[in-house]
C-alpha cells in the first residue's frame, strides 16, 4: 500500500451525537397523569373479563366431568360459552385432543376458531349430527 493511499483515509474519531437530558419531572408528570385512580371502565372490563374467564373454566370442568354434554352446549349456546371457540369446548370433553378436535370439526367445514356464540342454526345442526354419531359409536 503506497502512502498516498494512507493518507486519504480519515482518521477515527467519534461522530458528534448531541446530548440530549430527559427533565425528570415532566417524565414523572405523564406516568402519573396516565394513572387515574378512578377509571371505572378500565376496571369494569377487567372484572367483566374475570367473571367470564371463571364461567368458562366451570363450563368446561362440567363438560370434562361428564355433567353437561358439549351437544347440549352447543345447542343451547350459553351466555359463557358465546365467544369460547369449537376446539377449545370439544377439547374439555375427556380423551379429545386437537386431533380429534379438528378431524370433526374438517368433517363439518367448520374452523376451529369459530366460536360457539357465531354458528348458524343450519351449523349447530350439522355439528351436533356429527358429535352425536361419533360420541354414538364409543
Amino acid at each position: 500500500m503506497s502512502a498516498a493511499a494512507a493518507s486519504t483515509i480519515a482518521p477515527a474519531r467519534p461522530l458528534p451525537i448531541p446530548h440530549r437530558r430527559i427533565q425528570p419531572e415532566i417524565v414523572e408528570r405523564q406516568i402519573q397523569s396516565d394513572r387515574r385512580p378512578d377509571n371505572s371502565q378500565c376496571m369494569q372490563a377487567l372484572a367483566r373479563a374475570n367473571q367470564v374467564r371463571l364461567a368458562r373454566a366451570a363450563l368446561k370442568r362440567e363438560v370434562s366431568a361428564g355433567r353437561r354434554g358439549v351437544t347440549e352446549v352447543i345447542v343451547e349456546s350459553p351466555w359463557e360459552a358465546d365467544s369460547m371457540s369449537l376446539s377449545e369446548l370439544l377439547c374439555s370433553q375427556r380423551r379429545w385432543g386437537r386431533a380429534r378436535s379438528r378431524k370433526l370439526l374438517s368433517s363439518t367445514a367448520l374452523s376451529e376458531g369459530k366460536r360457539v356464540g357465531t354458528l348458524t342454526d343450519r351449523q349447530r345442526r350439522i355439528l351436533v349430527a356429527a358429535l352425536e354419531a361419533k360420541l354414538g359409536g364409543n
